[in-house]
């Protein structure tokens, strides 16, 4: 009541804004001299100077659609445009070449990205479809889980991306072209997941996710590709934002560089830091563990001339975890003492990158070098809060220093793609556990090499888009007897539009994509005092896809696509006989154990998605995928796996109302997933280390979760600054979270151990979480 009372006072005050931004030819980079940008419905535009840029000045403090046109190309609509009086990020469109005349301005009927290696299974969002998003806490794993076949971990605990019943570690993550290896606070080593995101959503411009269809250039992926397109800093004059949300802070400072007396620099920076303060509220309200992290992210960018661009970027966290001491006794809250492990975790990802445009506008180089390192320290002890008894440490380093060399050549109708990278691998790892009574240290370095070829077109009037390419990858450490062509990757796609006008469209892919084993499987050594796991194979997955895709108007499509992934060479567990992609999607150290790489898998679906973009009021996204995920283990039986919940539903809709007010719901359905019960009597004998029972896996399932979130957010606008507050409910229907039965010891009614030991459930109450927020942004 007292925001709503809040916004009519100040609304009085609204002040308008300012849209900027350059047009330029998406194929070759090409600034578009005498493009029009029009704001829809109001009748005020813009043409681009001889740069290509453009300014739109004194804009009423709204949300817009924006026309951008040029003779030759396609129009393109940009859909949910926010206009604040501070705070508006430059707006750069890029224009695509029509096969029509050059004296006519051609209106695409399709608004919905594609790209010319990616023409189906393929996702995009902008910033504000993110920061708007509810329940997403401004964090894009749980954003990107509204798309048709992507899942996250039921209850919402972790930030896994399980993508058509894939393992979490199926898929990789690029920032502006350079690769990083987790988007995760408290990542688990080997895989990716984690509890909370740590990438800040103010520097994106878009995000796009691909489920299949690769591009070559992509390698060691098998289930999706999330590429983040970061934006410039601002090169005209100081400007940043203030970010409080429900669990941190954030800061975000940018600028331009070495301006002296001109307009615009040819220098500009971006950089955040970013603060939680969840140990601080975990604690005032007598939880058992203590969450403590902070993030950083930067980028600089400077413009040498038309032809050469340089980009220095990077992101890494701090993450510590400790385990405070009960105010009163608790049996769940004690087992969670007892077992939660605790973390020291450092990650951090550099990155450099030269992007040269020919002079005759024919083609572009990248050079890209870049450092990923993560530091993992995971303990366990029998006093957690004392931090005494240690049973369990995994004491670990990863290093990657890659460099990346990759040509586009643009000839007629045809794109051709190719290049090479050479990475250099650094793995040290100690570890000691009790429990399986394993000791070792591991010291390997090793280097891994690809290369890749893509060749794509447009004929037949636009009506048809195909694409091949062949990507091969090896490195020199396995002995896997197979060399350089044992991981060939072919792939081949293409869309044909069923009518002129291009609103039906038929879509098909193929491929073959290899990954090689984390490597805690590759340093693993055991007792041995060698690497037991060196003739581990890479990972095959082959993608066979199609489906339908009908352009309603402008604004909205329908699409439904089948898959069919087909797996081998998965790693299986030797001393627990089951799939590793089983594994990964828990606070743990992920494929540090003998395994053999003779594993199958396959995963099968039907996706079904309606999107409406920002038509003036409202949008929209609705999703719904029938699945099935199921792996062998050594006895190559299939059964289904832990990511095989079958039927996923995802609905978000926001509706905007006056005065910069908006309204925003999601619903989420998972189906019943599969859960592994707890071996009693070897968890008992080795407690408080938990044993699973992976004999019996996919015979239990979880109870089917459903949750709605509502999210509520008002824009605020004055003369030199900004205000976007917003207030969210996740869990609104107050729906119970579905949980496997967790065990402690029997403790009496002060806590002391019962004698004999024995286990008791201690989940035995229904959980529900509410989980009212509140959260503010101050753009200045």
């Amino acid at each position: 009541m007292m925001l709503f009372w809040l916004g009519l006072s100040m609304d009085a005050m609204a002040q308008n804004g300012e849209l900027r931004g350059t047009i330029t030819d998406k194929r070759t980079g090409e600034s578009l001299f005498g493009a029009t940008v029009f704001l829809i419905n109001i009748e005020f535009g813009a043409a681009t100077n001889s740069d290509g840029q453009y300014v739109l000045s004194e804009i009423p403090a709204n949300t817009y659609n924006i026309r951008v046109s040029f003779i030759g190309y396609q129009t393109q609509i940009i859909y949910n445009v926010v206009i604040r009086s501070e705070g508006n990020i430059d707006m750069n469109v890029q224009l695509e070449q029509a096969e029509i005349g050059l004296n006519e301005v051609i209106v695409s009927v399709n608004p919905f990205t594609k790209l010319e290696t990616t023409p189906l299974s393929i996702q995009d969002l902008n910033q504000q479809e993110i920061a708007s998003y509810p329940g997403g806490n401004n964090d894009i794993a749980k954003v990107i889980q509204s798309f048709p076949g992507v899942s996250g971990s039921v209850a919402g605990f972790r930030n896994d991306v399980i993508i058509r019943g894939g393992a979490p570690n199926e898929n990789v993550y690029y920032l502006d072209g350079i690769e990083i290896p987790t988007i995760n606070h408290f990542s688990t080593q080997g895989s990716a997941g984690g509890p909370v995101g740590l990438l800040n959503i103010s520097f994106f411009e878009g995000v796009t996710l691909s489920t299949s269809s690769f591009a070559a250039s992509y390698d060691n992926v098998l289930s999706g590709v999330l590429v983040f397109d970061q934006r410039n800093g601002n090169s005209r004059k100081f400007v940043g934002n203030f970010r409080l949300g429900s669990s941190e802070s954030a800061l975000t400072f940018e600028g331009p560089l070495f301006k002296s007396d001109k307009s615009e620099a040819n220098t500009s920076y971006i950089i955040s830091i970013r603060r939680s303060y969840l140990q601080l509220l975990f604690q005032a309200i007598g939880l058992p563990f203590l969450p403590d992290y902070w993030d950083y992210q930067y980028k600089v960018t400077h413009q040498i001339d038309s032809n050469n661009e340089l980009l220095f970027t990077g992101v890494g966290s701090i993450d510590n975890s400790s385990v405070n001491e009960l105010d009163e006794f608790d049996a769940e809250q004690k087992a969670i003492q007892d077992q939660v492990p605790v973390l020291e975790q450092q990650s951090n990802t550099i990155g450099f990158r030269w992007r040269h445009r020919f002079n005759n506008n024919n083609g572009l180089m990248d050079f890209i070098v870049n450092q990923n390192s993560l530091y993992n320290k995971f303990s366990r002890y029998t006093d957690n809060v004392n931090e005494q008894g240690l049973y369990f440490q995994n004491d670990a380093n990863e290093l990657e220093l890659k460099l990346r060399h990759q040509f586009k050549l643009f000839s007629g109708p045809w794109t051709y793609a190719f290049g090479y990278s050479v990475q250099h691998v650094s793995y040290e790892n100690t570890t000691q556990d009790l429990v399986k009574d394993r000791n070792f240290i591991t010291d390997l370095t090793f280097l891994r090499y690809g290369a890749h070829l893509q060749a794509s077109a447009k004929g037949l009037k636009d009506r048809l888009q195909f694409s091949t390419g062949l990507r091969v990858d090896d490195n020199d450490f396995m002995r896997d007897g197979v060399g350089l062509f044992g991981q060939i990757s072919p792939r081949i796609s293409y869309s044909f539009k069923l009518d002129p006008s291009g609103q039906w469209k038929w879509n098909q892919s193929w491929g073959i994509y290899y990954k090689i084993p984390p490597y805690t499987i590759l340093g693993f050594e055991g007792n041995m005092g060698f690497w037991v796991n060196r003739e581990a194979k890479y990972i095959r997955s082959e993608h066979f896809v199609g489906g339908f895709e009908y352009v309603i108007d402008e604004s909205s499509r329908i699409s439904l696509e089948a898959f069919y992934k087909k797996y081998s060479n998965y790693p299986i567990s030797v001393i627990d006989e089951v799939s590793l992609a089983n594994k990964g999607g828990g606070f743990e150290v992920f494929g540090s154990e003998l395994i053999q790489s003779n594993g199958l898998g396959r995963t099968q679906g039907v996706e079904l998605l309606f999107q409406q973009k920002f038509s003036g009021k409202w949008y929209g996204i609705t999703s719904f995928t029938w699945y099935k995920s199921e792996f062998s283990g050594s006895d190559l039986v299939y059964r289904p796996s832990l990511w095989d919940n079958q039927f996923l539903i995802s609905a978000l809709a926001g509706y905007k109302l006056r005065n910069n007010w908006e309204l925003n719901s999601r619903y989420r359905y998972l189906g019943r997933a599969p859960f592994i019960p707890t071996n009693l009597d070897q968890t008992l004998k080795f407690y408080p280390a938990i044993i699973k029972d992976y004999s019996s896996i996919g015979q239990n399932r979880l109870n089917a979760y459903n949750q709605v979130d509502i999210r509520v957010d008002k824009k605020w606008s004055y003369a030199s600054w900004s205000l976007d507050i917003f207030f969210e409910v996740q869990n609104i229907l107050g729906n119970a979270n579905p949980e496997e039965p967790s065990y402690g010891l029997a403790r009496d009614e002060t806590g002391e151990v019962v004698i004999p030991e024995r286990l008791v459930q201690v989940n035995t109450s229904t959980s529900v979480n509410v989980l009212p927020s509140i959260g503010l942004v101050v753009n200045f």
